[in-house]
């Protein structure tokens, strides 16, 4: 609960038709309190934005390169050296 010196805070809404239609919804299908459901689905809405404002996860290849005696100008050669020999 929000609470300013333990006092909670008030406010109004003024709620599309749509959201008020799936927030009466979810009243009904789970039981809870319509400012329960309300609080729960604006914390996840919170939760989910500030998840989305962290930098993406961003993958840093790393330089291997080949083994000492192997070329990427010889393919076939250079598969048969890491698949082994194929049948010709």
């Amino acid at each position: 609960m929000c609470t300013l010196h333990d006092v909670s805070t008030r406010t109004t809404l003024t709620l599309d038709d749509d959201v008020a239609s799936g927030l009466e919804r979810e009243v009904r299908r789970t039981g809870r309190p319509f400012r329960t459901v309300v609080n729960d689905v604006l914390r996840a809405g919170l939760e989910r934005e500030r998840l989305r404002a962290r930098a993406p996860f961003v993958v840093e290849p790393a330089e291997r390169g080949l083994r000492a005696g192997l070329s990427i100008d010889h393919v076939s050669g250079l598969l048969d050296a890491v698949e082994g020999p194929r049948a010709r």
